[in-house]
């Protein structure tokens, strides 16, 4: 039985609606921007993918322990899609839905200035609890929110998270313990994130330059998206997915890519798809020297050069646990009956390519396949080897 992606709440760098995060991804406009308040070593300015305070919504209907910039991400993008979600509890019952979502922030920010105020002032605030940063809470918060007493759990696999929640939650279905989920991840920024990242050498300054021989690192990103999936029918369905461990080293790749490759090969034989039938490539492309040749290696052993690939993080920046959802969200976004001429996210770089990588067919502002996108593969890779490849496919009728 094929499992339907009904309904998605996003929100990036890039907006809060489906219609400006489309516009301006198409358009090639970044969500970006340098961050003078976090700072490199050299005193440069940070780029960043910010979501603007104004944007989130409340949550003092949570209780303490759930209450989080992290959790107001999730809120936000669960309202948007709200009114299908509550269809759909009452359609089926609140044992019968679930949630499963990734992060890997939780409420860390939270404790960071919670533990800034007892260091200059002795007392932890009222408004803090330990538990805000507990990586369930953004489950709990939804489920909460909700009144759902359906499976309520949380991923926390690095950047995989939300893709293996995506996985995880299509098992539920299968396995006939839920009917419909609300699955997919959310994450902010925090200084813990920001500065451990930097300590790795793996941050730029600058806008992130994935496949380029200029590439200097990731921009971090905040943001959630939260899809309703269901066996009921919809545009797109979640088709395939493939899981795999490197077991190669704590934070690099196997270079080989051999644990990509065993991703990527699960999930098209789960779909049932040769390599030729993908449109397009959503690269997890974070612009790190190591990932980005592992990936190339890869993707050109599997597909060559004949697809067109990008890295949509450049727009949004690396948004860790919740990646895998917001770039699933935009391949879902470009997949939809509004864009009939196949218009496919870009590839934001200098153009310079590394010569040490396999040539791959980067695409440019403006270019459309002539078609919506029948088949779409999206990749995530994570510290570990924690690998999740994820196919969408668009349905017609």
């Amino acid at each position: 039985m094929t499992i339907y992606l009904n309904a998605l709440g996003i929100i990036c760098s890039l907006g809060s609606t489906h219609d400006t995060i489309r516009a301006r991804l198409f358009a090639g406009d970044s969500g970006v921007h340098p961050d003078p308040c976090r700072t490199n070593a050299d005193g440069q300015a940070l780029s960043l993918g910010a979501v603007a305070p104004a944007t989130l919504p409340d949550d003092d209907h949570l209780p303490l322990r759930e209450r989080s910039r992290n959790n107001r991400l999730a809120l936000a993008a669960l309202a948007q899609i709200r009114s299908q979600v509550d269809a759909a509890i009452t359609r089926f019952g609140a044992h019968r839905v679930g949630i499963v979502l990734g992060t890997s922030t939780s409420g860390i920010a939270e404790s960071e200035q919670a533990f800034r105020q007892l260091a200059s002032g002795g007392a932890l605030p009222d408004a803090f609890h330990y538990g805000q940063q507990e990586l369930g809470s953004p489950a709990t918060a939804l489920a909460v929110t909700l009144g759902t007493t359906g499976p309520a759990y949380v991923h926390s696999s690095a950047c995989s998270s939300s893709g293996k929640a995506m996985a995880s939650a299509a098992r539920l279905i299968n396995m006939g313990l839920c009917d419909a989920v609300i699955c997919g991840g959310a994450d902010s920024l925090c200084d813990f994130t920001v500065a451990g990242f930097s300590a790795l050498e793996s941050v730029s300054a600058e806008r992130c330059n994935p496949l380029s021989a200029n590439r200097r690192g990731i921009n971090i990103g905040e943001g959630a998206a939260l899809f309703l999936m269901s066996r009921e029918p919809a545009r797109v369905a979640l088709h395939g997915w493939g899981e795999s461990s490197d077991a190669h080293h704590i934070s690099a790749p196997d270079p080989e890519g051999r644990g990509a490759t065993l991703a990527i090969g699960q999930a098209l034989r789960r779909a049932g798809l040769a390599p030729s039938q993908i449109d397009y490539i959503n690269l997890h492309g974070t612009a790190t020297p190591q990932n980005d040749a592992m990936e190339a290696k890869a993707i050109h052993a599997l597909f060559g050069a004949g697809v067109p690939v990008s890295s949509t993080k450049p727009f949004t920046g690396h948004t860790l646990g919740a990646a895998s959802a917001i770039e699933a969200g935009l391949c879902w976004l470009a997949m939809q009956d509004n864009n009939a001429t196949g218009l496919l996210p870009p590839h934001l770089w200098d153009g310079t390519a590394d010569p040490a990588l396999p040539a791959l067919d980067t695409v440019a502002v403006g270019r459309a396949l002539g078609h919506a996108p029948r088949h779409v593969l999206s990749n995530s890779f994570a510290f570990g080897g924690s690998n999740v490849a994820l196919v969408f496919s668009r349905m017609e009728g």
